[in-house]
């Protein structure tokens, strides 16, 4: 007799189950679940350049995805400007090599470096405000590897520390100084 009870709680728990995924899909739940995660785009406004070294040059694609259609190419060391950024892609804009498209790369094939020039340095902080932490010190014009942006601050790793660079301290550009 409890074998019976237990399938019958069994059967009805994963009945349970599939009407709830029915709601789900029929319902439009799981659209507005897939938009959430496709709204996360942060706005951009920073420079950086190109560090692919691939000699075909850097792709820029029409959406956040090697399946997406490539727009254009950019050589390595052009600057672009950054206008948004989700995940592990960035939308650009503007690159000095004449490519003036919008398109998506890949962040890791960008970079930009420090400024702080006849300094000791500039400072990287928690977060996207000069009132955050400090968490280090980079010397200036030191090349720092771009992890993403929001708004005029960059995110940015240097020797296994990630923290956020203010747009004073940044150097979009490969081969000059910025100073």
């Amino acid at each position: 007799m409890t074998k019976k009870v237990k399938n019958s709680a069994n059967k009805l728990a994963i009945g349970l189950v599939f009407s709830c995924i029915s709601v789900m899909l029929n319902s439009g739940i799981a659209n507005q679940i897939a938009l959430a995660e496709s709204r996360k785009i942060q706005k951009c406004d920073i420079f950086a350049y190109v560090t692919d070294t691939d000699p075909q040059a850097l792709n820029v694609r029409s959406g956040r995805s090697t399946k997406k259609r490539i727009l254009g190419q950019i050589p390595i060391n052009e600057t672009v400007q950054v206008v948004a950024a989700a995940k592990d892609w960035v939308q650009i804009t503007n690159a000095s090599d004449g490519f003036k498209r919008t398109g998506w790369v890949f962040v890791t094939k960008l970079g930009l470096s420090t400024q702080g020039y006849g300094t000791n340095g500039v400072d990287l902080y928690t977060s996207n405000s000069q009132e955050s932490q400090k968490v280090g010190r980079i010397p200036a014009n030191t090349a720092v590897k771009l992890l993403g942006c929001q708004g005029d601050w960059a995110q940015v790793e240097y020797q296994g520390v990630k923290g956020w660079l203010t747009r004073e301290d940044q150097c979009g550009a490969a081969l000059t100084s910025c100073s």
